[in-house]
């Protein structure tokens, strides 16, 4: 596996002060926010003066019930090959359920979530899998996720489910040590005893990131420093085997550059105190790996999504497991048997509220028109309406709810809100001729009168 060294997630918002920061050697970066034939400078920069760039995707919904997506797939390999990427990162989560294996509306979380670790999840998982290597140019490596929520009745621990799938397929693990002590202090999982059962020398890289806890829940937030029991586990991984790679994330929130880089230095300290402490150890595992590897004839094997059979049982029982549970989670259908309401009530909150602040963010007019009514209108409206398609589609669905709803009593507000969704709803742009819009400008005037 290529060293990839010391690495920090690019994110536009500190774009500048991640190209002035000293020790990076690579960067990752959201690949649906990229596009390959309009990277942005720094982007450029970077690549100029060799810093690697590693797409990592969080829509593909490897763990869910159907075949990945073969647009997805495609557009994940374009941006490897216009990164020049050695690899491209996924998650091990489901992101989507309902659909034709259920007979159901298609729903979104618009979040990662958990997948049971089951031998019937661990099989649909093996061949989605198979069938993004197949269609990807470089290899592939999952992430292990955070969770609020534990699946009733799992047969695996998440050492040996990921044992289990790097064994069966060759796929390279992205290790998330904050996931590790997420599911630690949510699920009660043992961080050691996962690092003991992972096959160490399957890991790409490590992800390192900060979270908080609250009411004995811990929210990997991506948005607050990285607090030292991540970086023990960080330790504790070191002193075991020596990751080719090491990246901090960090989404929002961003503090300056300087608490950035400090954080860094925490990160190669943790990794040097594991590197000491693994010493007097003895010799880690040998240099052949202990999965199978990926071969042409196991690319050959994987299923051909356009010819792909009918759906089998263990797929079914997955989707059904699935949809049942994201549809408590965004549509307040009944809680599946076995789960924690209370935990699945967390869960809820904080996908509406992740929700409401990336439509906030895809359409930052909505909560500029609404102003401090944006949030609770907005919880409002996902109460009762799941996410069924992107952000944007989401943003234009709010609008037209407010509308048609009669929601909003301030004219003012009104009016603005019906000119932007009128404005975005339709099938070609409204015409911004001078006349035109001076109707419709006298229109807005009456109506306030």
């Amino acid at each position: 596996m290529e060293r990839l060294g010391t690495g920090i997630g690019w994110r536009p918002e500190i774009a500048d002060a991640v190209e002035r920061m000293p020790g990076i050697d690579w960067v990752e970066v959201v690949a649906e926010n990229t596009c390959p034939g309009h990277l942005p400078e720094s982007l450029r920069r970077l690549r100029e003066r060799g810093v690697t760039v590693v797409p990592h995707g969080v829509s593909l919904g490897l763990g869910g019930a159907d075949r990945p997506d073969e647009g997805r797939l495609t557009a994940l390999a374009e941006r490897a090959e216009a990164l020049g990427s050695p690899l491209v990162t996924e998650h091990i989560a489901f992101v989507r359920a309902g659909g034709p294996l259920t007979a159901s509306p298609r729903l979104e979380a618009g979040h990662l979530l958990p997948v049971p670790r089951t031998r019937d999840a661990l099989d649909v998982l093996c061949e989605n899998i198979r069938v993004a290597q197949a269609a990807l140019p470089v290899p592939l490596a999952v992430e292990n996720i955070a969770a609020l929520i534990s699946w009733p009745g799992e047969e695996l621990t998440e050492g040996q489910f990921l044992y289990e799938l790097a064994d069966r397929t060759g796929v390279r693990l992205l290790i998330d040590v904050a996931n590790l002590h997420t599911n630690h202090v949510n699920r009660g999982e043992n961080p050691a005893e996962a690092l003991t059962d992972l096959p160490l020398e399957a890991i790409a890289y490590v992800h390192v990131a900060g979270g908080f806890e609250r009411d004995g829940v811990w929210h990997d937030s991506h948005a607050h420093p990285v607090p030292r029991p991540v970086l023990d586990i960080l330790t504790d991984l070191a002193s075991r085997v020596t990751p080719p790679g090491v990246l901090l994330e960090r989404d929002e929130n961003f503090p300056a550059p300087a608490e950035l880089e400090g954080e860094l230095t925490a990160i190669r300290g943790a990794l040097e105190k594991g590197r000491e402490q693994g010493q007097g150890q003895g010799p880690g595992p040998g240099p052949g790996p202990r999965f199978a590897p990926v071969t042409e004839a196991t690319l050959a094997a994987a299923p051909d999504p356009a010819a792909a059979p009918d759906p089998d049982p263990a797929r079914q029982r997955v989707a059904l497991a699935q949809t049942a549970l994201l549809s408590a989670l965004v549509a307040g259908t009944p809680v599946p048997e076995g789960f924690d309401r209370v935990r699945l009530g967390v869960q809820a909150r904080a996908l509406a509220g992740k929700r409401a602040d990336v439509v906030a963010k895809v359409a930052p007019e909505l909560p500029g028109i609404l102003g401090t009514e944006y949030r609770t209108a907005f919880f409002g409206y996902a109460h009762g309406h799941p996410m069924t398609g992107g952000y944007r589609r989401d943003a234009l669905d709010f609008a037209g709810y407010l509308l048609a709803a009669g929601a909003v009593r301030d004219e003012r507000t009104l009016g603005e809100l019906r000119e932007w969704w009128l404005e975005r709803s339709g099938s070609r742009p409204r015409s911004h001729r001078p006349g035109v819009r001076l109707a419709r400008a006298t229109r807005r005037v009456l109506l306030r009168r």
